[in-house]
């Protein structure tokens, strides 16, 4: 397999690396937040908004601080479950530095897929590409190269985006270079990311078939596999299941913005949400 050298690396990058040094260095943002801010913008011209990054590199400084409160401020609106409110309000400098509207209702429409677009630049892009700038932010010294520590990044593990690990690298350090250097928009999903926890009502048994011909009908060949309840006494019925679907995007066409999506098949009902893993 080739690879890429840090310092190539670097080179390619090298419009996102002064833009994140703009936000932390001269304009003095939180490291974390700033991570998240590019992260984003990345991810957004995965989504058919081309430029972003080399377009504010045109403009001042204070402007620039703008267009991150705006992305920080959709990035809040994934911790909140009142997104009726803000569902249909623009970015109205981003707007008009792309020269189209972009609105919070692309991340909350696209919720689950920004959440897992955003987590995997974090981890693919972002987390070898900045390094040397958050060693400079945080004080941290050459040394950690040495004894190849990771860095510690104020606000994570994040809430939402899950845990970052940032390890500093010599310049001759060498990566694969499959896809853009590893990222690949419509494989990198985790299986989690993709999953769907459903819930039966007592009384009114659902088989795995049923779950199956229900989503297959109305979204299409979207499920990789059902998981039903296990160990159920046979007097009784399954009350759940996760839902393997075949990408995010399944995941936000079902939800649709909602918390919960309710859905009735041969007079049963059944509810889904995100799956969430919860570690014992």
């Amino acid at each position: 397999m080739t690879s890429i050298s840090l310092e190539e690396l670097h080179a390619y990058h090298t419009i996102d690396r002064d833009a994140f040094s703009r936000l932390v260095i001269t304009l003095r943002r939180d490291p974390g937040d700033s991570l998240l801010v590019m992260a984003t913008w990345l991810w957004l011209e995965e989504m058919g908004f081309p430029n972003i990054i080399t377009k504010l590199m045109n403009l001042t400084d204070p402007m620039v601080n703008i267009l991150a409160d705006e992305v920080a401020s959709c990035l809040n609106s994934f911790q909140t479950n009142n997104t009726q409110t803000v569902a249909n309000v623009a970015l109205p400098f981003t707007s008009r530095i792309m020269e189209r509207e972009i609105s919070l209702q692309i991340f909350l429409q696209n919720r689950f897929q920004a959440i897992s677009g955003i987590k995997n630049f974090l981890n693919t892009v972002c987390a070898r590409i900045f390094t040397d700038i958050l060693q400079r932010v945080l004080g941290m010294s050459s040394q950690v190269i040495l004894n190849n520590h990771s860095l510690i990044i104020p606000g994570f593990p994040h809430p939402i985006f899950g845990t970052l690990t940032i390890v500093p690298r010599a310049m001759d350090y060498d990566f694969p270079s499959g896809g853009l250097w590893g990222w690949n928009p419509t494989n990198n999903a985790s299986e989690d990311d993709r999953t769907m926890f459903l819930t039966f009502s007592r009384g009114f048994p659902v088989t795995r078939d049923e779950v199956k011909e229900l989503f297959t009908r109305m979204y299409g060949d979207c499920v990789e596999s059902i998981h039903m309840q296990e160990n159920v006494p046979s007097n009784e019925q399954p009350l759940f299941a996760r839902l393997v679907l075949q990408s995010v995007a399944n995941v936000d066409q079902i939800l649709s913005g909602r918390r919960i999506a309710k859905f009735r098949i041969n007079g049963k009902h059944i509810w889904a949400r995100k799956y969430e893993r919860r570690d014992q």
